[in-house]
C-alpha cells in the first residue's frame, strides 16, 4: 500500500494506531455508554450530596456557635436564668464539641447559684460520655470533683483524679491539688508532700499561683520543693 506523499512510516503507524483507538472507544461507548453516563451522574449526585452535607454542617455549627456565644454573654451579664436554657438547646442539638462545652458551662453557672448537686450532674454528663473527646471529659471530671468534694471520701477523690496527676498531665496543678488535699485528709502526709513537690516543679503547665502554694505546703510537709520554673526561664 502506497503512503500519502510526505508521510513517514512512523507518522503512518501513529495515524493507524490513533484510528484503531478511536474505533475501540466508539465500540465501547456504544456497548457501555448508558452505564458510563449513569455512573458519572451518580458520582456527581454523590459529590453534590456530600458538598451539601458539608455546607449544612458548617451552617449548623455556625448557628450553634452564635447561640452558645449569646448564652455566654448573658452569663457574663449575670443573667444565668436566661443563659442556662439557651445552653440547654446547644447541649441537646449541638455537635459534640459545643454539646460538651454547653453542659460544662451550665454546670459552672449552677455552681455560681450554689446548686452543687445540679452542677455535678451536668459535669457528670460529659465526664461519663465516651462520645466526647478526652479533654472535655477530663475537664468535666475535675469540675465534678470540685462540686462534690466536701461530700466525697478522700479515697474516692484519689481514685477518680490520680490519673490526671502525672508530670505530663495538663491537669497536674488543679487535679494534683485536689488529690494532695485528699491525701492530707486521709492522713497520708508522705504522699501529699510528694505530690505537692511534683506540682511545685511542674513548670509552665502549672499556673504560678498553684506552684507557689505547692512549694509552701511541700515545705510544711518536709519536702524540699523549689519552684524551678523561674530559674529555667532565666537560663
Amino acid at each position: 500500500m502506497a503512503l500519502p506523499p510526505g508521510t513517514t512510516d512512523e507518522a503512518f503507524l501513529r495515524e493507524v494506531d490513533e484510528e484503531y483507538r478511536r474505533e475501540q472507544a466508539t465500540q465501547i461507548f456504544r456497548r457501555y455508554g448508558r452505564w458510563i453516563i449513569g455512573a458519572v451522574v451518580l458520582g456527581l449526585a454523590a459529590l453534590g450530596g456530600w458538598l451539601y452535607w458539608q455546607h449544612h454542617q458548617a451552617s449548623k455549627a455556625g448557628a450553634q456557635g452564635e447561640t452558645y456565644d449569646a448564652a455566654m454573654r448573658a452569663a457574663e451579664q449575670g443573667q444565668a436564668d436566661k443563659a442556662i436554657p439557651e445552653l440547654d438547646k446547644v447541649a441537646k442539638d449541638g455537635g459534640e464539641g459545643y454539646a460538651a462545652m454547653a453542659r460544662i458551662a451550665q454546670g459552672n453557672l449552677l455552681l455560681q447559684k450554689n446548686d452543687a448537686k445540679g452542677a455535678a450532674a451536668k459535669f457528670a454528663e460529659v465526664a461519663n460520655n465516651a462520645r466526647f473527646e478526652q479533654p472535655y471529659r477530663d475537664l468535666a471530671l475535675v469540675r465534678q470533683t470540685v462540686a462534690e468534694y466536701d461530700g466525697l471520701k478522700p479515697q474516692v477523690v484519689i481514685d477518680r483524679l490520680k490519673g490526671l496527676t502525672n508530670p505530663n498531665s495538663p491537669w497536674l496543678g488543679t487535679a494534683g491539688e485536689l488529690v494532695a488535699a485528699a491525701y492530707l485528709k486521709a492522713g497520708n502526709r508522705a504522699e501529699a508532700g510528694r505530690l505537692y513537690g511534683q506540682i511545685a516543679q511542674g513548670g509552665e503547665k502549672v499556673p504560678e499561683s498553684i506552684r507557689q502554694r505547692a512549694v509552701q505546703l511541700a515545705g510544711v510537709l518536709g519536702v524540699d520543693a523549689i519552684d524551678q520554673s523561674k530559674d529555667i526561664k532565666a537560663q
